[in-house]
């Protein structure tokens, strides 16, 4: 799997509506999950009481947290994509976000993104990426949507 290199706003802007690229399978394991309960102060059932799962939830087994799951993009990105030529980047925001299906703990995610929209807003270029993190063996992705980042470039 090789990186898409964009060096300028108009290499990117090439790329409009392109499939960009997908990231390798990463692994949503229970020490990932864990960790996650802790930085953000949730632990719900759910996520971390692995006996407890397994006897009352639907899924016989914890689940990842869904913004665990939408914070693992930025990795996963990182993956598809190297923006040469720039002095920041910054995330914009979100749009039409849906979680279609929780990520079981011990599955495998990547991220599949498509370029969505591009403008140059006064020499700062906003880039929409239309984004699915699947799930490996499942038809339906864990989350998908819109994510916005502004590239400064150089």
């Amino acid at each position: 799997m090789s990186k898409l290199i964009v060096n300028s706003y108009e290499e990117f802007a090439s790329h409009l509506g392109e499939e960009l690229g997908c990231s390798e399978w990463l692994l949503v394991d229970q020490e990932r999950i864990n960790l996650f309960a802790d930085a953000t102060l949730d632990h719900q059932w759910i996520h971390v009481d692995v006996e407890r799962a397994q006897k009352e939830s639907q899924y016989k087994s914890t689940i990842a947290h869904g913004y665990l799951t939408l914070s693992l993009l930025p990795h996963m990105w990182d993956q598809i994509i190297e923006v040469n030529n720039i002095k920041m980047l910054v995330n914009y925001g979100m749009d039409k976000m849906r979680f279609g299906q929780p990520v079981v703990t011990g599955s495998r995610v990547r991220l599949v993104t498509t370029l969505h929209n591009i403008a140059n807003l006064r020499g700062i270029c906003k880039a929409e990426i239309a984004f699915k993190i699947e799930i490996e063996g499942q038809r339906k992705p864990a989350l998908e949507g819109i994510a916005s980042f502004l590239y400064y470039f150089i």
